[in-house]
């Protein structure tokens, strides 16, 4: 498979930053700091725009229908977030746009001689259900400096290797594109963020990891290793909302009450918390693999490790709170 379109993919990426940075400041898409943001300086966002773009070309490249699907899913993502960047769309609207996208994405994903009408629209349910939660969530998790440009690189450079191992070009190039467009957004974002994703870029990553997941189910990648890029954005954002959900809260309105910012708030440094998520994804890959192979013994053994070190993460800023709290005790 030839890789030079990820490759191209990225380098557009890397260069056009500067330019969306102008673009994005003469808009007025400014990401003012409030009480639950985890910046101090007004920053543009949008900055997914370029990475949205790189990917789709990328997707057209390919002539084929699931290709033809990544492109319209990122299209159609990348504009919801790219309004939503611009105008603050309210939430109902904004998920409404997202269902009505997603159903169609799902049709056209599984549209297919022979299937049964029932079981077409059971199947797009699912799949809209699992687009919609899982674009949201790698919205909710995009709150730090380098966090999803790192999680994109891990998760896209595993994804073009589960599509190695398996043949499958499709996933392979879109991984590998993924990857190339994270690593091309980090010098813009990971140390001092000159610009932030913005909702056209974890939108647009969102569904386009959501699909490689999708993708790689399909033909035949054990679940495990399907979902090990995403475990730990799906159970901190999990977690976050069933807690609130438990104690009564509005769960829609804004917050700061995930892992990762409750990391930063115990003393964590954005770098540091990004480093952290970074290697327990990259942990969880690892495990993940494990269910590509005809031991189960070994395969269970990695699924428990995972669910144990998914709970350590979990459980790790009241852990350090109650350390950091012991000196001021004493």
């Amino acid at each position: 498979m030839n890789l030079l379109p990820a490759l191209g993919c990225g380098a557009f990426v890397a260069m056009a930053e500067p330019v969306a940075i102008v673009v994005l400041r003469r808009l007025a898409a400014i990401d003012v700091p409030n009480l639950r943001s985890s910046h101090s300086v007004p920053t543009p966002r949008g900055g997914g725009a370029p990475i949205v773009i790189g990917l789709v070309a990328v997707a057209l490249l390919m002539h084929s229908a699931v290709a033809l699907t990544f492109a319209v899913a990122l299209t159609a993502f990348g504009a919801i977030g790219f309004a939503d960047d611009l105008f603050a769309l309210r939430a109902t609207v904004r998920l409404g746009l997202q269902g009505t996208a997603s159903f169609g994405i799902a049709f056209l994903l599984l549209h297919r001689p022979g299937m049964g009408a029932s079981a077409l629209l059971l199947a797009a349910v699912g799949i809209a259900l699992w687009l919609i939660s899982f674009v949201n969530a790698f919205n909710f998790m995009d709150g730090i400096n380098g966090i999803s440009g790192t999680h994109a690189l891990i998760g896209g450079a595993f994804y073009a290797l589960l599509g190695a191992w398996r043949g499958d070009v499709l996933v392979l190039a879109m991984g590998a594109a993924v990857a190339a467009s994270g690593l091309g957004f980090l010098p813009w974002n990971a140390g001092r963020a000159r610009i932030f994703l913005g909702d056209v870029g974890s939108y647009g990553l969102g569904a386009g990891l959501a699909l490689l997941a999708v993708c790689s189910l399909i033909h035949g990648i054990a679940p495990e290793a399907a979902l090990a890029p995403l475990a730990l954005y799906l159970a901190d954002t999990g977690w976050t909302l069933l807690g609130r959900i438990r104690s009564g809260e509005n769960w829609l309105e804004p917050h700061r009450q995930h892992a990762y910012q409750r990391l930063c708030d115990v003393g964590w440094s954005h770098q540091r918390v990004t480093a952290a998520t970074a290697a327990t994804t990259l942990l969880l890959c690892v495990l993940g693999t494990a269910s590509l192979t005809d031991r189960p013994v070994l395969r269970a053994a990695a699924d428990l490790c995972g669910l144990a070190v998914l709970a350590v993460y979990l459980r790790s800023p009241a852990l350090l709170a109650r350390t950091v709290s012991l000196p001021e005790a004493a």
